[in-house]
C-alpha cells in the first residue's frame, strides 16, 4: 500500500467520498477545493440526492442499477441521516399508461391502490387512484449530507484546503484523484455538460415522507421532502452547458407540475430557484480513468450521490490492493 500523500482535487460529493474512504483506509490525504466556501461551485449542491437505483432503470443502463444498490448499502453504513422510506411514482388517471410504461422499464415496484397510498402518504389521500411503490430506495437532504461528509472528512484527518486551485501537471501533488467535474474537460475531452434545474418550496401544509415522482407525457417531476417544510422540486435534464439562472418556462413547468401533484403547493413559499451543470459521458455512466499519476473520477450525470461511495471504494481498493474494477475503471498506458 502506498505511503505517499494523496491529493484529491474537487470537494463535491465525488471528492468528499474519495477523501473519506482513503483517509479511513489509513492514507494521508489532502483535499483541495478552488472555492473558498464549501460546495459553492459544486454541481452536487443542485442534486436531488435520491438513492433510487430501481427507478433510475427507466432510462439508465443496467450497470447503473447494479452499482446503485452498492451505493445504497454504503450510504446506509456511513450516513445516519439517510431516510430509507422508499419512493413513490404517481400519475393522473388520464395518463395511467405512463405508470404502466414506467413499471415495465423498472424493477422492484409494487402497484398499490389509492387506499394504500393514503396510508404511506396521507397528504396524497384521494388524489391518485394508484401508484408504484419502490420500497428499497432512499433519499437524503442534499445540504445536510454534504455538510456531514465535509465534517467527516476533517474528522478523519484530511488536510482540507479551501480557496486553493490544483492545476494538472503539478509534480508536487503526488498521486492525484481528480474529481473536478467539467473543469477536467481538457484531460477528459469526452465530457459534456448537462443542465439541471431545481426549485425549493416551503409548504407547512404538506408533509411527505419519501420522494414522489409525477409522470406526465410531456414533462415529469420529482419532489424530495427536506426538513422544516421544504420540498426540493426537480425535473429538467437539458443538453446544455449554460450556467445562467433558471428560465421562466422551466420555473412555470416545475411550479405547474408541483401544483398538479397537490394544489396546496400553490400557497407554498418559493425559497430558491436554481440551475447547475453536471458532467457526463456519452452513456451517462460515471467512469474512473487511471492516467499515470492521476486518477480521474468523473461523469456523475444525475447519479452522483448514488454512485459516489462506489467510485470511492473502487479507487481505495485499487490504491491499497491493486484491485481493478473492470466495470468502472480504465487503466491507460
Amino acid at each position: 500500500m502506498t505511503q505517499e500523500p494523496i491529493t484529491v482535487a474537487g470537494a463535491g460529493v465525488f471528492g468528499l467520498w474519495q477523501a473519506l474512504m482513503l483517509a479511513r483506509a489509513g492514507l494521508q490525504v489532502r483535499l483541495i477545493e478552488r472555492s473558498a466556501v464549501p460546495f459553492a461551485d459544486a454541481a452536487s449542491r443542485w442534486a436531488g440526492a435520491m438513492i433510487a437505483p430501481d427507478c433510475e432503470a427507466e432510462a439508465a443502463p443496467p450497470l447503473v442499477r447494479a452499482l446503485g444498490h452498492e451505493g445504497l448499502a454504503l450510504w446506509r453504513a456511513h450516513y445516519p441521516g439517510l431516510v430509507c422510506e422508499g419512493s413513490l411514482v404517481v400519475t393522473a388517471a388520464r395518463d395511467r399508461g405512463e405508470l404502466v410504461r414506467f413499471a415495465r422499464l423498472t424493477y422492484g415496484s409494487e402497484l398499490i391502490d389509492g387506499a394504500a397510498l393514503a396510508v404511506l402518504e396521507p397528504a396524497l389521500a384521494g388524489r391518485f387512484a394508484s401508484a408504484l411503490y419502490f420500497a428499497a430506495e432512499a433519499h437524503m437532504e442534499t445540504p445536510r449530507a454534504l455538510a456531514f461528509l465535509f465534517e467527516a472528512v476533517k474528522a478523519a484527518g484530511v488536510d482540507v484546503r479551501l480557496g486553493e486551485v490544483w492545476l494538472p501537471g503539478d509534480t508536487k501533488a503526488g498521486l492525484v484523484i481528480d474529481c473536478r467535474g467539467l473543469a477536467a474537460r481538457n484531460e477528459l475531452p469526452a465530457l459534456r455538460g448537462v443542465r439541471g434545474e431545481r426549485l425549493l418550496l416551503r409548504s407547512p401544509d404538506i408533509r411527505l415522507r419519501r420522494p414522489v415522482r409525477l409522470l406526465h407525457p410531456r414533462a415529469s417531476l420529482y419532489i424530495v421532502p427536506w426538513s422544516d417544510g421544504i420540498h426540493m422540486v426537480g425535473a429538467t435534464v437539458i443538453e446544455s452547458e449554460d450556467t445562467a439562472a433558471m428560465t421562466l418556462r422551466s420555473a412555470l413547468e416545475l411550479m405547474g407540475l408541483a401544483y398538479a401533484l397537490h394544489p396546496a403547493f400553490g400557497e407554498a413559499e418559493i425559497v430558491e430557484l436554481g440551475a447547475g451543470v453536471r458532467p457526463a459521458f456519452a452513456d451517462n455512466v460515471p467512469r474512473i480513468f487511471v492516467q499515470g499519476r492521476t486518477i480521474h473520477v468523473n461523469g456523475a450525470y444525475r447519479h452522483g450521490f448514488m454512485l459516489a461511495p462506489v467510485m470511492a471504494a473502487a479507487v481505495r481498493d485499487y490504491i491499497t490492493g491493486g484491485v481493478v474494477r473492470a466495470d468502472l475503471m480504465t487503466i491507460e498506458a
